[in-house]
């Protein structure tokens, strides 16, 4: 039976604006628009881009156990918040196998979280098995949020016109409640980028007049609308793990290069007995990043190869617009990971060496920490 996909209500901008629109996570989403994805890649390295993310997934959570309830789903220190400030983190599984990578926003009345468009009910299923044992409320908002993305070293220029917020004192991963082009919402410095920007959470009525009145009071500082294309080799390039392609059931934190994001001291937590165990014992598999040494394409799925022997696969790859050389993360053994080993891809038959290197593949970012 065919399944009809959902729209952001920023559809029919898409449409006017050429874009070419694909199936994602469960929505018809523009990949690109007429520019191009490299066109709209160096825009937001350079200038600024903006990107609808509304598909996106956002949950509540109140109640006098709101803490401890996150403290326990999630693998990062929810305690160590204050509010105004947002958290990256993790739902881990009981075998340690990632569920889902999200945000964690702390409002003056309990929490936001920001989930992944094509992990939204598995989500919202897992989170309400554990609802019993706490004092909580949990609350989907998913469809009644539209959420855009304004990234680029311009971002905060083309803002500032449109906002009486002190744009210079929100620091990265904090957020604040106000109104853009007269729009009220929440603003907060985050991206998927690695430059600086700002993310805006509005009811999904006001999107389409945001959407327009960014891209309006941006023509002038080279703003562009950047689709799904942009936004994927934009976070390659900055080593951000997407998922569904970097992370997924079936590799934990520790595998997945996500080590930071396990607070071993905050106490327990879901999968800490089973990632602790993996810690001891040694990792199965490894995520690496790769540059090639020579020109080459690694798409995912093609073999990662270790001295002429196939060892894992590429779960994410492409050739840089910025560096233009290609680069890719993939599995492989964890035993190799951080040996001296000589790696390479398959491409079409043919091998094309390659050198692990630490991400970001991409260091000249505006992102402001």
């Amino acid at each position: 039976m065919k399944t009809s996909l959902k729209r952001t209500p920023l559809y029919n901008n898409h449409v006017l604006l050429g874009a070419k629109m694909v199936p994602f996570a469960g929505y018809e989403m523009p990949v690109q628009y007429p520019y191009g994805i490299t066109s709209e890649h160096h825009s937001v390295r350079n200038d600024a881009g903006l990107f609808d993310v509304s598909h996106m997934g956002e949950f509540f959570v109140t109640g006098p156990d709101a803490t401890r309830f996150l403290q326990f789903l999630t693998t990062n220190d929810v305690d160590a918040l204050t509010v105004g400030q947002c958290q990256y983190s993790l739902l881990c599984q009981d075998d340690g196998g990632i569920l889902d990578d999200l945000l964690i926003y702390k409002k003056d009345q309990g929490y936001m979280l920001v989930v992944n468009a094509a992990r939204k009910e598995a989500d919202w299923n897992w989170l309400l098995g554990f609802v019993d044992r706490f004092e909580i409320e949990l609350t989907d908002k998913s469809e009644e949020i539209g959420l855009l993305a304004l990234q680029g070293p311009r971002s905060q220029e083309i803002l500032e016109s449109m906002t009486d917020l002190n744009l210079g004192q929100l620091h990265y991963y904090h957020f604040v409640k106000g109104e853009v082009g007269g729009i009220t919402g929440t603003i907060s410095r985050t991206g998927y980028t690695g430059e600086d920007g700002f993310e805006f959470y509005v009811e999904t009525d006001s999107t389409v007049s945001l959407w327009e009145k960014l891209l309006e009071n941006g023509a002038a500082c080279g703003l562009k609308p950047a689709g799904l294309g942009a936004r994927d080799s934009l976070r390659l390039e900055v080593g951000f793990a997407l998922y569904g392609n970097d992370l997924d059931q079936l590799h934990t934190p520790l595998e997945s290069g996500l080590n930071w994001l396990v607070k071993w001291d905050k106490g327990d937590f879901v999968g800490r007995d089973a990632v602790l165990r993996q810690k001891s014992e040694g990792l199965p598999k490894k995520l690496i990043a790769m540059v090639l040494d020579q020109k080459g394409f690694p798409r995912p799925g093609y073999a990662i190869t270790c001295d002429g022997l196939e060892v894992g696969e590429i779960t994410s790859g492409t050739v840089s617009p910025s560096l233009g050389e290609g680069i890719a993360m993939g599995y492989v053994p964890g035993g190799l990971a951080n040996s001296a080993a000589d790696f390479g891809v398959n491409i079409r038959g043919r091998t094309i060496p390659g050198t692990c290197v630490k991400p970001p593949f991409y260091k000249k970012g505006s992102v402001r920490r």
